[in-house]
Parts: C-alpha cells; sequence; structure tokens
C-alpha cells in the first residue's frame, strides 16, 4: 500500500508549483505556534527567517526539512538532535550570480553617479573602470561561484578561481586560499562566495583589504560576518579601494550605519537569489523531494544528518 506523507509550508505561495497527489497532505505552518500533525514528513521553514525558528521542530517528528537557501550557517546548532536537514542548491545560484555581475558593473560603471547626475540633470562624461580586461579573484567555487565565472567571462575578463584548498577541475586550476595574500595584489576586482563557517569568518579583514591594490573593487555575495565590518569601513572610507555588498554585519543595516554614506560602497539589501526564478525552482526541488520519497529514494541536498 502507498505510503502518505505530509509536507508543511511555511505560506501559501509554494502550493501551486506541486503537483496533486493522492498520498500528499500539503499543510501551512511557519514553525511559530503548535505543528499541524504529530509528524511531518517534508518540513518547509520561513526563507530568511533565520535558524532559530528551526528549534521548534523538536515538538514535531520530521523526516526532512528542506531549507529554502544555499547557506545554512547556524543550522547545526539550531536543529534538534538527529533531523535531516537539506539546503536549496540549485535554487539560488543564478540569481545570485547576476547580482553580483550587476554589482561590479554598476561599480565600475559609476553608476551611482550616473544616477545622481540624472536626478539633478547633469550631463558629465568622463571614462570609467569598466570590466572588459579586468583581473577578477574569485574567492569560492561552489555553485554560486561557478556562476558567477560564466558570467564574467564573456566580458572578456581573466577569471582567477580560489577555494578552500587547491585542486584541479575541468575549467581549470582552483587556488588554495592560504594562496590568498599573493593573489589579492594582482587583481582589479576581488567577488567573494564562500559559506560562512569557523574558517571564513572574518576571512575579509583588514590583512586582506590591505593586500588589494589601490582602486580596487571588493564584492561580496556570501554572508555578512565573512566580512570584519569595522575593517571595510576603515578601508572604504579613504577611498583607497571600493566596496559593493549585497551582505551586511549587521542585518538589516542601521539606518545611521557608516557603510550607507561611505562613497565608493554600493549596498543592496541580501536580495542575491531573492528573484522571479526563486519560487519557480523551489518548487521543483520541494517536488522532486515529495517523488523521492514517495518512491523511498533518500532526498537529494542533504548537508546535515543522514
Amino acid at each position: 500500500m502507498p505510503r502518505k506523507i505530509t509536507v508543511s509550508l511555511p505560506d501559501a505561495t509554494l502550493r501551486q508549483y506541486l503537483r496533486p497527489h493522492p498520498d500528499v497532505d500539503v499543510v501551512e505552518w511557519d514553525l511559530s505556534g503548535e505543528p499541524p500533525r504529530p509528524r511531518i514528513d517534508i518540513v518547509v521553514p520561513p526563507y530568511m527567517g533565520g535558524p532559530g525558528v528551526l528549534r521548534s521542530l523538536a515538538a514535531v517528528e520530521t523526516g526532512l526539512v528542506q531549507g529554502q537557501s544555499i547557506g545554512y550557517d547556524g543550522v547545526a546548532e539550531a536543529l534538534p538532535p538527529g533531523r535531516v536537514f537539506a539546503n536549496a542548491a540549485g535554487v539560488h545560484e543564478t540569481s545570485t550570480a547576476e547580482l553580483a555581475l550587476a554589482l561590479v558593473l554598476a561599480s565600475q560603471r559609476e553608476f551611482p553617479r550616473q544616477l545622481q547626475n540624472q536626478q539633478e540633470g547633469r550631463w558629465e562624461t568622463r571614462s570609467t573602470a569598466g570590466l572588459a580586461d579586468r583581473k577578477v579573484l574569485l574567492v569560492g567555487y561552489g555553485g554560486v561561484g561557478k556562476a558567477i565565472e560564466d558570467r564574467l567571462l564573456p566580458f572578456e575578463t581573466t577569471v582567477t578561481r580560489v577555494a578552500s584548498t587547491e585542486r584541479a577541475e575541468p575549467r581549470g586550476h582552483v587556488h588554495g586560499i592560504t594562496e590568498l595574500p599573493a593573489l589579492l595584489p594582482e587583481h582589479d576586482i576581488v567577488i567573494v562566495a564562500v559559506p560562512l563557517n569557523h574558517a571564513t569568518h572574518h576571512l575579509i579583514d583588514d590583512a586582506f583589504l590591505a593586500a588589494m591594490p589601490d582602486g580596487a573593487l571588493l564584492v561580496n555575495v556570501a554572508r555578512g560576518p565573512v566580512a570584519d565590518t569595522e575593517a571595510l569601513i576603515r578601508h572604504t572610507a579613504t577611498g583607497r579601494i571600493r566596496a559593493a555588498l549585497d551582505v551586511t554585519d549587521p542585518e538589516p543595516l542601521p539606518q545611521d550605519h557608516p557603510l550607507w554614506r561611505t562613497p565608493g560602497v554600493i549596498i543592496s539589501p541580501h536580495v542575491g537569489g531573492d528573484t522571479s526564478a526563486m519560487l519557480p525552482r523551489m518548487g521543483r526541488l520541494l517536488q522532486r523531494q515529495i517523488d523521492l520519497m514517495l518512491t523511498g529514494e533518500p532526498p537529494a541536498n542533504v548537508v546535515l544528518g543522514s
């Protein structure tokens, strides 16, 4: 006899992307209040709700917790023991790479100045840095990093890849992260797309920023705490280097924070993966997990548990 499963969604938005099935009961639960069932086979927590909400799962038996982000920093500490957690690999890489490229272009072509000139009706022509022929250091070479590289190469850039350990890949050589001090001075643009963990916390520190050449651009689409905010303020406030940030520490960034007012700094409010592509792709991933569970196959994208 087919096994019936229960799937909980944080709200109704993902329902439209799931195929009705007589053996799948879909309920809504945002992990606040009492769980709607004593067992929920697949739980989807709220997007960008923070890992703390996962502590509510102690009140319910679960088969799989399906996150809606690629990153899962803080999840292991909040997830009740014995639970299986899958991330949303495959959902956000393209959109995050789009934003990384947009931030690079906006900074290199001085869009903030251009928009200010438009508002003031000022016609000002002057040369900008551009992207063609720039040397780009890509720090973090997982799914997001590779998607960023795919979009950089058609702009006739030279891309140097860096990951946690040195390795050879079909696309070319990947440097180890210990080589950063030697690599940073040689690159015009540094894009950081690493996961947040103990090894990458404050990876972008005073020494990292000091090693970047004058006029260089730092782009952070990883997590806010990957950068030491105080060091970032010190190095950008002088105008020696620029920064384009989709993530900050803290988040949300307070209205009176100096980063908002630092010339040469562009900030977007952690929206790298949040585009029109997100929900359909998240729906496809969730449908895949449902299909796997119905057929007794192990889930995809498991990063915690077994």
